[in-house]
């Protein structure tokens, strides 16, 4: 097989930017792109028109029950109306005979409802799946533990992280939108069937507050109400080891429903368990957040994504420079880039405005249509990840001219040889809602990587290109190196993943946090080893 071929054979294996565009994107897929989630705004539309027409026709039908009952009403409020009038006597009889029963068994609003009903199951295989429900309810909890968010804040619409007494506003949207009861239950609920009673505390906690709120009022939208936040909050304090919030809640439940045996039961449960161990009264289980067993620098991960990190300032490290650049391109001699030394070890560089927004914009285009799930190498596998929520999509220079003007620009900066099969097709990526990528090499850790299915070894380098800008959010952290790179639109970041030796350089474990606010797009170019003998040189110290 030669190198062509195996470039054919991983994207192959990847299963991305090929097939029909019309079916990239799958159901239940909708909350892992935000560009799929701005889509499900045109079935919500069209549900919009349907709607407005069955108002439209509800409004009639009751503007004409209004008139009949106003005919009828006059008639029984004028005292002088005597049944004697044969007119009147037989309008009477024909009203109670005929005229109610026709009322009553109209089928107007039979119809109007049934034209909803139709409308809405045309629509309906473009709806996002309970899938879609899940993902969204996990990127909150995500959301929630990374930037340390207060649910209480969230249902209002602030973004606010609370560290004890300190409260720091990370966002501060130009509207603020709250959330229903119904939508912190549901949360809560996605959370409660997955055993995770740490998430699942707060935010029934606060479905039962809002509901309480506004208890005996009556939404047709809503699927939970009071007695089932009460219910699964009750249950889950008591999953937690905090019978006496349980029992508290329980007793609370049987106040509007006090028919309900199986409550009544867990009552005397509960009631037993606190008479055998008093102390539980005052005692409350510290709920532990879930254990993430694959990543060990959490910690350090979520820390970097909150702040920038130990990233020094350029002052403080000479070495830290910033310039244009030309790499003795004569391609880059008339437009040289503005280039900032990030980091020396590892050596990751800024390239400030690479590409245009024009360019930007036209790449997001070409490859919105390709977009599917992204995955990540298990074994000899490609598989999609809770700890990766985007979707991405490959796309060949063959496609436009403007991605073979990026190539000749990249090798130019970078002095590599970036044509198939020395690198990569390049890869474009939409996040979703709170979208990430937990920390990670791009280079292959594995010899049975479908890395090397190239037969071009393993990926030297990495270009990453900011398409859009975010409002809160979404930064590059390395890990081990104890730095992060906020989102910086239309820049590139470049960096080097193995040693001149060959070996991979442990100091790139690098994560892309999650997207707090905004609509985060990037590109990546990876280089890889062959084909750049002469232009980045071996060398069998470690420390290069």
């Amino acid at each position: 097989m030669g190198p062509a071929a195996g470039l054919a054979a991983l994207l192959a294996v990847l299963a991305l930017g090929a097939g029909d565009p019309a079916g990239a994107a799958a159901r239940g897929d909708t909350f892992s792109a935000l560009t799929s989630v701005a889509r499900a705004l045109a079935p919500e539309r069209r549900l919009l028109g349907l709607l407005r027409r069955y108002l439209r026709g509800e409004e009639a039908r009751l503007r004409d029950l209004t008139r009949f009952y106003d005919k009828v009403l006059s008639l029984h409020e004028d005292s002088a109306t005597p049944v004697s009038n044969p007119l009147l006597a037989f309008t009477l009889i024909k009203r109670l005979q005929s005229d109610w029963r026709n009322v009553v068994h109209s089928l107007e609003a039979s119809e109007n409802i049934r034209a909803l009903k139709d409308g809405y199951e045309k629509v309906e295989q473009d709806l996002p799946a309970f899938e879609d429900v899940e993902g969204a309810a996990r990127a909150l909890m995500r959301l929630q533990d990374v930037y340390m968010l207060n649910v209480k804040g969230l249902a209002r619409g602030v973004f606010q992280r609370v560290v004890g007494s300190a409260v720091t506003d990370l966002y501060s949207p130009r509207r603020l939108f709250s959330l229903t009861a119904d939508d912190c239950f549901q949360v809560g609920k996605v959370a409660y069937d997955m055993g995770d009673y740490y998430h699942a505390i707060p935010w029934l906690e606060e479905a039962v507050s809002l509901f309480r709120g506004s208890y005996g009022e009556w939404k047709t939208e809503d699927e939970a109400s009071l007695e089932d936040a009460l219910d699964h909050l009750a249950f889950a304090y008591f999953q937690a080891g905090n019978v006496s919030c349980a029992l508290s809640l329980s007793r609370e439940f049987l106040l509007y429903s006090p028919d309900n045996k199986r409550m009544a039961r867990n009552v005397l449960k509960y009631e037993k368990l606190l008479a055998e161990s008093p102390n539980q009264v005052v005692a409350e289980a510290v709920i532990q957040r879930p254990n993430v067993p694959h990543l060990q620098t959490r910690d350090t991960y979520e820390g970097l994504c909150q702040t920038l990190g130990s990233q020094p300032t350029h002052y403080q490290i000479p070495s830290l420079y910033c310039s244009y650049e030309t790499n003795s391109s004569p391609y880059l001699l008339l437009q040289p880039v503005r280039k900032e030394v990030i980091h020396l070890e590892p050596y990751v560089v800024l390239y400030h405005d690479f590409v245009s927004d024009v360019e930007a914009q036209k790449i997001r285009g070409l490859a919105e249509p390709w977009l599917q799930r992204s995955v990540v190498a298990s074994g000899e596998k490609q598989l999609p990840v809770e700890y990766r929520i985007s979707k991405s999509a490959w796309l060949k220079d063959t496609v436009d001219p403007l991605l073979v003007t990026l190539d000749h620009r990249i090798g130019a900066l970078t002095g590599l040889d970036v044509q198939p099969p020395y690198a990569e097709y390049l890869q474009v990526v939409n996040y979703g809602i709170g979208g990430h990528y937990e920390p990670h090499f791009d280079h292959a850790t594995s010899p049975t990587s479908p890395l090397y299915r190239m037969k071009s070894g393993n990926r030297v380098a990495t270009f990453m290109i900011y398409l859009s800008s975010v409002e809160a959010g979404g930064a590059t952290a390395f890990i081990y190196a104890n730095f992060s790179v906020p989102v910086v639109k239309n820049a590139a970041l470049f960096w080097w993943n193995l040693h001149r030796s060959g070996e991979g350089d442990g100091d790139t474990l690098h994560a892309g946090c999650p997207v707090l606010v905004g609509d985060k797009w990037v590109a990546n170019k990876w280089i890889h080893e062959y084909g750049q003998e002469f232009r980045r040189p071996c060398s069998s110290s470690p420390k290069d």
